[in-house]
């Protein structure tokens, strides 16, 4: 049985042991240190999840360390050096790693002090303001882009189709919004009223069939019928109410 390495895609390794458990300055550290030479003096131990996945047995430090170097340089940091734990070298690599790795880590292991207690609280707490803060935003983001859109659709709703005032609106409604479009009050009252008198008989189908059936009577000896609104009017207040909008 021999022990070689294996050159494995980081993203497909999973690691259960937490990241807060080591510092953002260790692992920053030690992430442009394996970008250096693209790769790590110190292989990942991992077992075969299945065929595409590992998760990590020993080496969970490298393991950040390396995850990271992909984030910095997804080219270089792409691929990392581990070894995979088979089966029928199970039981000899898990002897290894009790005498070789975790022995040594013993060896130097000191007692946790406060300014290394205080030092991981510190960084834990870094991470989750800036993982609140990022949350924040995107909130803030979400609730400005529903508020964009709800303007939006207020506006749409606003834009109304002329011929729809024309064939849809009551005479009030008209006289008000023919004022808008620059009609003294009299004059809107009078093409309201033959407005609404002619759409009785049919709807209008365009702006040129309003202007050619809505009629007012003139006064005099002779009774004479013309025009309630006239082209030139009829595309002065059409503009108007699209300005407005």
């Amino acid at each position: 049985m021999k022990l070689s390495t294996s050159l494995v895609a980081i993203k497909k390794i999973s690691c259960a042991t937490p990241r807060s458990n080591f510092t953002d300055e260790a692992i920053e550290a030690a992430a442009h240190a394996i970008l250096e030479i693209e790769g790590t003096i110190n292989p990942i131990i991992v077992k075969r999840i299945s065929l595409q996945s590992y998760e990590v047995v020993d080496g969970d430090f490298t393991y950040y360390a390396a995850a990271r170097a992909r984030e910095i340089d997804p080219k270089k940091g792409e691929m990392v050096n581990v070894y995979i734990v088979e089966d029928e070298s199970e039981q000899v690599i898990s002897k290894q790693i009790e005498l070789f790795r975790h022995s040594s880590i013993s060896e130097r292991k000191l007692d946790i002090t406060p300014e290394a207690l205080e030092s991981f609280l510190y960084n834990l707490e870094a991470r989750i303001d800036k993982l609140a803060h990022q949350l924040l935003e995107e909130s803030k983001a979400k609730y400005n882009l529903e508020s964009e859109n709800k303007d939006l659709r207020s506006q749409l709703e606003q834009k109304i189709n002329p011929l729809e005032i024309f064939n849809t609106w009551d005479q009030p409604q008209l006289v008000h919004k023919l004022s808008q479009g620059g009609i003294t009050d009299g004059k809107a009252r009078n093409i309201a009223e033959a407005i609404v008198k002619e759409r009785q008989k049919s709807k209008f189908i365009s702006l040129t069939d309003v202007v050619e059936r809505a009629k007012i009577q003139m006064g005099g000896k002779k009774m004479k019928q013309q025009k309630a609104i006239g082209e030139k009017l009829m595309l002065k207040v059409v503009d108007n109410w699209l300005s407005s909008n």
